[in-house]
């Protein structure tokens, strides 16, 4: 049986259907650039984010690196002044030890210094002297022209002797070397055979310290320089006012045997 429907009606819904789907279709593509253009918005925002975010990131970096540069000039700085103080305190332990060896070397000199000072009072100072059983104090100066004096008698320089003990008296006049200096200078003038000034010399002696514990010697000695100067009388009284004063003495025996020898 023939279609009841007719033949152009066919091509209307066809053609229908196909603007249907055509605009199903348009409508589909027109969907689809949307989505694509906010998919591109949505990039192109993230990719503006993390551009600001690299330019961010950037700048801290940079300003990292710049702490760090002020850090690094900041360190070699203190290693600077570090090695400068390093060297400071090298210079000044040095400095130390230099003034430390300074100080020393002061001491040591005030030291001497002050025993130097020590030495020269001791020598002006007044020394204690024990002579022929008396004991005085006498000066530096004193005590050495003495010294110097009997030296040279020992030394068998009678001369010499006997002009060191005349200035030794005139110097010293009241010295507590007085009495023996004067002995020992009749002796000095005995020696050199100046008997008439050895005479002198022993009677002022005998005279002036008669307890003297060289008196009994001294008027030996006088009477020696008696017998020298051909003297024999006045050499005989001498030796009798010896024994009879000093009868104990070894001058007195001495005496006594000389005496004898003498002629009358």
């Amino acid at each position: 049986m023939p279609s009841l429907v007719p033949r152009p009606c066919g091509l209307a819904t066809a053609l229908a259907v196909a603007l249907v789907l055509g605009a199903a279709s348009a409508h589909a593509q027109l969907f689809a650039d949307d989505d694509a253009r906010k998919a591109i918005l949505e990039l192109r925002a993230r990719l503006a984010q993390n551009e600001e975010a690299d330019r961010a990131r950037a700048a801290e970096l940079a300003a990292a690196n710049e702490q760090i540069a002020t850090l690094r000039r900041a360190l070699l700085d203190l290693n600077a002044q570090l090695e400068a103080l390093r060297s400071e305190v090298a210079r000044l332990r040095g400095g130390d030890e230099q003034l430390a060896r300074d100080i020393a070397e002061l001491q040591r000199r005030q030291k001497d210094l002050g025993q130097a000072i020590d030495d020269r009072l001791r020598r002006l100072e007044p020394v204690k002297v024990s002579l022929d059983g008396r004991e005085f104090t006498a000066e530096v100066d004193e005590r050495r022209a003495w010294d110097d004096a009997m030296a040279l008698l020992r030394g068998g320089d009678f001369a010499g002797a006997a002009m060191a003990l005349t200035a030794f008296g005139t110097r010293w006049p009241k010295s507590g070397y007085s009495d023996s200096a004067r002995f020992w200078l009749g002796n000095a003038q005995y020696g050199k055979r100046d008997y008439k000034a050895a005479i002198e010399t022993f009677r002022a002696f005998v005279a002036a310290a008669p307890q003297h514990p060289r008196a009994p010697e001294a008027m030996l000695g006088l009477a020696n320089s008696q017998i020298e100067a051909k003297d024999s009388r006045a050499a005989r009284r001498t030796l009798d006012d010896l024994i009879k004063t000093y009868p104990q003495s070894e001058a007195a025996q001495a005496g006594r045997e000389r005496l004898a020898t003498l002629k009358p």
